[in-house]
């Protein structure tokens, strides 16, 4: 009943995952962010336990040999992932957590935790996709149309979600999230084992 929910928030490349979570945190100030365990070096500026965990190499395969990780990959040499341990102790002490991640490391999630809270951030339009990722400048139109065939591919998985939220504007976003964590946290079975308990101690009296 007290325990805190994982709500795991992810969606294609350019529909804005990064910014709705930054600006939810921002409006919910005891929503914890999800830290990742990494094994790249620091940069200037970054704090252990704040930015990263990081780890070497030698530690980071042990946290995989223990299953220690709801999921990871390796990107450019490095690892990066989420520990269990981190998001379990937060939950237990009934916070709530929020991990922004891509939608294959969501489902990785989803395997290993899947009473996790699942929301898909979806653009207002593919050819408003579109347009957020040509408006970055970094990418030639090669690069934009193979990130565009990814984000169909990608859209099509939602059906193994939650909910869905229209990033059509962050503020009324943020908002639909916002009712949907409220709402799972009256779910009726987290207070079903409470009650129970409370049941039993009554009928002993």
């Amino acid at each position: 009943m007290n325990r805190g929910l994982l709500i795991v928030l992810s969606g294609p490349s350019g529909v804005g995952k990064g910014t709705v979570c930054a600006q939810l945190r921002q409006k919910k100030t005891d929503l914890i962010y999800s830290v990742s365990a990494t094994t790249r070096a620091p940069r200037q500026g970054e704090v252990e336990g704040i930015n990263y965990f990081f780890k070497s190499r030698e530690q980071f395969q042990d946290m995989i040999a223990r299953d220690a990780l709801l999921e990871y990959a390796e990107y450019v040499g490095n690892y990066y992932g989420t520990p269990r341990d981190f998001v379990e102790r937060m939950l237990d002490s009934g916070k709530d957590v929020i991990l922004e991640i891509e939608v294959q490391g969501a489902l990785k999630v989803k395997e290993k935790f899947p009473e996790g809270v699942f929301i898909f951030l979806l653009p207002p339009s593919l050819d408003i996709l579109k347009q957020r990722i040509t408006g970055r400048g970094t990418e030639n139109s090669d690069v934009i149309d193979n990130r565009m065939s990814v984000a169909v591919e990608e859209m099509n998985l939602i059906r193994y979600y939650d909910y869905a939220v229209v990033n059509d504007e962050i503020e009324s976003a943020c908002h639909r999230i916002q009712s949907i964590i409220t709402a799972e946290h009256c779910r009726k079975e987290r207070f079903l084992a409470g009650f129970d308990a409370f049941k039993a101690t009554t009928e002993k009296a």
